[in-house]
């Protein structure tokens, strides 16, 4: 059996010049921007002197009923883009404009998530009083993090098909838990209000 020195193969780049292979920059440097912001994020939230209070919108009775309010919203634009990145990977049939409500969904979902992620940081700070609330500074700290490597990876050539998909899926199970021990537990303690 011969090889033929000048086949070019996806596990054996050619040699010549514009063929190298794909370096592991391309996910050491979305992780560590992820590293940074997270630990940013934490770093700020500990050693900003908390407020008590950042924003709040007229119609709604406190600021958490904006945070909860927003951040379920937020949970909802998630799982719309949860639904319409099925359909982009053929798992469940959708409209040809399915790539467009994804990309707007995601959008959305975090325009809504940046006021609650403000406020959180601003008025409260890192907290670790108890483990729901220590389980929602790491997670949202976590989250931005992991959204910012998403987002840098989206922009890399050549990604093996399943690392998309996978850290698609983390952010939004982390953005669930998040929001599962903040907006929910809002909800079960002073009741669905605005």
């Amino acid at each position: 059996m011969t090889v033929d020195p000048n086949a070019v193969t996806q596990d054996f780049p050619s040699s010549q010049p514009g063929h190298r292979r794909p370096g592991a920059a391309r996910y050491l440097v979305p992780a560590l921007v992820a590293c940074a912001v997270a630990v940013g994020l934490g770093v700020y939230g500990k050693v900003h002197d908390p407020t008590g209070t950042a924003f709040n919108l007229a119609g709604f009775s406190s600021t958490g009923a904006v945070k909860s309010w927003l951040a379920t919203a937020a949970v909802f634009f998630a799982l719309v883009q949860v639904v319409s990145a099925l359909m982009l990977y053929g798992k469940v049939r959708g409209p040809a404009w399915s790539a467009a409500l994804h990309r707007w969904s995601g959008r959305v979902a975090f325009l809504l998530a940046v006021p609650v992620a403000v406020h959180c940081l601003y008025a409260m700070g890192y907290q670790t009083y108890e483990i729901r609330v220590f389980l929602h500074s790491v997670l949202g700290c976590f989250f931005f993090g992991a959204f910012s490597a998403k987002m840098l990876l989206l922009r890399s050539e050549r990604l093996p098909s399943w690392l998309l998909p996978l850290v698609g899926g983390l952010v939004f199970t982390v953005l669930t838990v998040i929001w599962l021990t903040s907006a929910l537990w809002f909800f079960r303690t002073f009741g669905v209000t605005t």
